[in-house]
């Protein structure tokens, strides 16, 4: 383990947490760099109890440091206290492992998980000493890259990464530190390199691309700019997730990450096709481990990191077909070695009393079931496919099991909704709350409901991608009401602020334009705006002005279903005629069967 320079000691003897910049947690790999050819910094744009909690990083970091001559750091926001030392002190950005600065590697990788963290981006690359832009750094910067859910639209971050990468990391990311590895032992410059990344699978390279606008403010075009390009950039993904053996090690945290468990992912994409969510089209198609795979390699993780938690990660655990094999073969050792299990993404319609009593053998967590919406139209508007009947079913199911809380998700601002669709998120919880009571239950028990309810948010590849968003003060309006709707103090209401949410939307469908926007916003104090106390709505508005571009024309305005969007160069493999046709279905309140029953021939199916 590196040492720490007289700077850092004085840095972190004034900080709160200095745990998050000290690095030496169990689970860390320590390299000779005399024997390392690539050296990799990975970067999460937010902290570090929040980055330690994200399974990606987790997969990747151990996929990398496996090849003996390549090492993956990690490193992260530093927090307020912290970034101010930095500053102060003349420190650079670095990684926990070596404490080397950022500088110092060939390749510094973001993850693009969420909208509100692109500002921090530009903090991290700050701190480090590296221009912001990517046209400002030639062959002796560190080659400076991207991937993550936001990169299906690349366009507002584009200016800022020499690449992006377009769909899953597993094989993509080990082809670019090998190509990284072969163009600095042939000596190739910055364009060179980028010329023979663009040639993966999933790389886009920004710099290849123009960008046309016509006078409204639309795209009309995005075409590479030099030959050997391709027009579209597809995705890349792992075809057999078997091929892939889940991490059998996690660098342990030593300040509590919001999740600090063991985790395996089980599955990969979603069979549901509900059509807000856009991780359950980004990740199609829908691909299985095998129950022996996860139950040997969550074995050997537990005991490895000591975690007396498992977590069976996925967009949606309960649809594995095989998930009562899985339980079994699970709880032939869980119970032993006192690891409890939980499912963190069931389905209330397929929840049952044997899922409850093989994940409760250990301990008991809380349920969550998300209805999405409050009455029956719009949840087939949305394609949710949960039916009043499920949700009873479910709950009393949890109830006879013991369960006395309950959290139901919901989202407002949703296509076609009415103020009779907000009632009914009152009226579904009043419900459970009345079930229980209609129950036998422990004397002295009472029932607590909880409903958050987020606001909706059209996203890109997805059937309401072409949907306006809702106006700030109408999503005001309809919290008041639903506040308003609630006459239980059994009944909790958890709402998010929509102002965050318009930002989110502008981001979400918006254009390389963007990238001014936000560099701006950051030169005027923008950081850390997923956190309340740091976020200003009117910072950013001022920043919409000062670029002379209006946000609303990118999140209340209705797209066209012919038009070029900032994302049609990038092919993440569900058709554009899939998403017309699903959204015309959602107007019609018509509903699609989940692909485990009928296929809707999406297109996703062409990448395997």
């Amino acid at each position: 383990m590196a040492e720490f320079s007289p700077k850092l000691k004085e840095a972190l003897s004034l900080v709160q947490k200095p745990g998050r910049y000290t690095g030496g947690e169990p689970g860390c790999t320590y390299k000779d760099k005399a024997n390392v050819d690539v050296r990799m910094a990975f970067c999460f744009p937010d902290t570090y109890e929040i980055g330690m909690s994200f399974l990606g990083e987790k997969i990747l970091y151990e996929l990398l440091n496996r090849h003996e001559n390549w090492w993956c750091e990690r490193a992260f926001m530093p927090w307020v206290d912290m970034k101010e030392q930095m500053e102060r002190l003349h420190i650079p950005l670095y990684c926990l492992e070596s404490k080397d600065p950022l500088t110092d590697f060939d390749i510094v990788g973001f993850s693009l998980e969420y909208e509100l963290c692109y500002t921090n981006i530009l903090a991290m690359l700050d701190l480090a000493g590296i221009p912001l832009r990517a046209a400002d750094r030639d062959e002796r910067w560190p080659l400076i890259i991207s991937g993550g859910p936001c990169v299906c639209n690349a366009e507002p971050m584009a200016d800022f990464f020499d690449i992006m990468q377009l769909g899953e990391g597993e094989q993509m990311l080990q082809d670019i530190c090998a190509t990284v590895e072969a163009g600095k032992k042939a000596g190739w410059n910055k364009d060179q390199l980028l010329f023979e990344l663009s040639k993966i699978p999933g790389v886009y390279v920004p710099s290849f691309y123009d960008v046309t606008y016509l006078p409204d403010g639309r795209v009309e075009s995005i075409k590479p700019n030099r030959p050997g390009v391709p027009e579209r950039v597809t995705k890349a993904i792992v075809k057999d997730m078997d091929s892939f053996v889940p991490p059998e090690n996690f660098v342990v945290p030593m300040v509590g990450a919001v999740q600090d468990r063991a985790c395996v992912e089980v599955l990969r994409g979603c069979v549901r096709g509900c059509r807000f969510c856009q991780a359950g089209q980004l990740y199609r198609p829908f691909r299985e481990r095998s129950p022996k795979l996860i139950s040997e390699s969550a074995r050997v993780l537990c005991r490895n990191t000591g975690y007396d938690e498992l977590s069976l990660s996925s967009l949606s655990t309960s649809d594995h077909s095989r998930l009562e094999d899985i339980l079994d073969e699970l709880n032939s050792w869980a119970e032993t070695d006192h690891v409890s299990l939980s499912l963190p993404s069931l389905r209330v319609d397929n929840f049952s009393q044997s899922l409850v009593e093989k994940t409760t053998k250990v301990r008991k967590s809380g349920l969550t079931f998300a209805a999405e919406a409050g009455t029956q139209r719009l949840r087939d508007v949305i394609n949710k496919n949960v039916t009043w009947d499920q949700i009873e079913r479910g709950c009393r199911i949890a109830f006879a099991e013991g369960y006395t809380s309950v959290k139901l998700y919901f989202m407002m601002g949703l296509p076609t909704e009415t103020l009779e669709d907000i009632k009914g998120i009152a009226d579904t919880a009043q419900q459970v709350v009345d079930l229980y009571y209609s129950m036998e239950h422990p004397k002295g028990k009472g029932v607590q409901v909880t409903i958050s309810v987020a606001c909706f948010v059209p996203k890109p590849d997805t059937p309401f991608q072409f949907c306006a968003q809702d106006r700030r003060e109408t999503l005001r309006e309809k919290q008041k009401y639903l506040l308003s709707c609630v006459h239980s103090r059994k009944i909790k209401v958890n709402y998010h602020d929509s102002a965050t949410s318009v930002l989110e939307g502008v981001f979400a469908k918006g254009d390389r334009r963007m990238g001014r926007v936000i560099e701006t916003a950051y030169h005027n104090g923008a950081f850390f705006d997923t956190w309340e106390e740091f976020f200003s709505y009117d910072r950013w508005l001022e920043a919409f002005a000062a670029c002379g571009l209006d946000p609303d024309f990118y999140n209340y305005r209705a797209l066209g279903l012919d038009e070029v969007t900032p994302w049609s160069h990038l092919d993440v493999g569900v058709t554009h005629a899939h998403l017309v046709r699903e959204y015309q279905k959602a107007l019609q309140a018509q509903t699609t069967q989940p692909c485990n029953r009928q296929c809707s021939a999406c297109g996703a199916n062409k990448l395997l």
